[in-house]
């Protein structure tokens, strides 16, 4: 069920700086590395959270525009089309007077196949972002596609990455913007903890693959002014474990690859219950 078995393809994941407020300057970069990670043969490109303007900068309201034919989604979709590649990119979305938190999931002919708006957005973010309203996947040659972006992910009993499992995805894209107080001393406090606790059981329950893509920098506006973004972005496989690591640091710019394998679905429906019992399951 689901993807066919055999199915594989590059994954690139996009660890790139995003400065507050420079909407501009980070779609040229974003630009950048989609080509870069298309000329290395990735099939899959995932960008980071609110990749335009920054999570909860105070210019989201200004910089926010329409998906799919505002101008962020439009050169996204067109460097999708040029390149032939899937595009996941984290985008503020201006929807008439609301601003959202969203992500679209762009095809190889230019198409947004898939629209986000984040569900379990921090509650230090809601006077910045209207509330999520929906969740989907994408049915794709390469597979079943689905996205969440960042706290998504831990939503109570993970119920966000659990129910895109059950509506048939293959593999989640993650844009995150993943950030620590400005003192953070990863030696003494490995960052990722949270996200391996999220990512592993849901990956191996429905075997499927999580892939979530940080930015870097700091933060120079908004309710986490003075932290810093720091990457580490993470690919969790269907036996749910860690697959690839991104470096850690507001500087530590990177493009990430990995080859992704997916597995033909186990399961579909209350078959998921049958199989979790069964000693071979995978439930915890």
């Amino acid at each position: 069920m689901g993807a066919l078995q055999g199915h594989s393809f590059k994954l690139a994941l996009v660890q790139m700086l995003v400065q507050g407020g420079r909407k501009e300057e980070n779609l040229v970069r974003a630009l950048d590395r989609l080509q870069q990670a298309a000329a290395s043969g990735a099939r899959v490109v995932v960008l980071p959270e609110a990749m335009t303007s920054g999570w909860t900068h105070s210019l989201a309201n200004s910089d926010a525009d329409e998906i799919p034919d505002g101008d962020g989604c439009l050169r996204l979709r067109e460097a999708a089309r040029s390149n032939r590649i899937y595009v996941c990119a984290g985008l503020v979305e201006r929807a008439g007077p609301l601003i959202f938190n969203s992500a679209a999931l762009i095809g190889p002919n230019g198409d947004v196949l898939l629209h986000h708006r984040k569900l379990n957005e921090l509650e230090i973010a809601h006077g910045c972002y209207a509330q999520g309203d929906r969740l989907a996947v994408a049915s794709t040659p390469l597979g079943t596609l689905g996205v969440m972006i960042c706290a998504d992910a831990f939503a109570h009993g993970q119920v966000i990455s659990r129910t895109l499992g059950i509506m048939g995805a293959d593999i989640i894209l993650s844009p995150c913007a993943w950030a620590v107080p400005a003192d953070h001393d990863n030696t003494k406090e490995p960052y990722g903890q949270l996200w391996l606790d999220n990512y592993c059981p849901v990956a191996r329950d429905f075997r499927l693959w999580i892939a979530g893509v940080s930015n870097v920098g700091r933060l120079d506006d908004g309710p986490w002014h003075g932290r810093k973004c720091i990457g580490c972005s993470l690919v969790v496989g269907p036996d749910g474990r860690e697959v690839l690591r991104g470096p850690y640091g507001a500087d530590a710019e990177a493009i990430l690859y990995t080859g992704i394998h997916l597995e033909a679905r186990p399961a579909r429906g209350d078959g998921w219950d049958r199989m979790w019992q069964t000693p071979s399951g995978n439930k915890t």
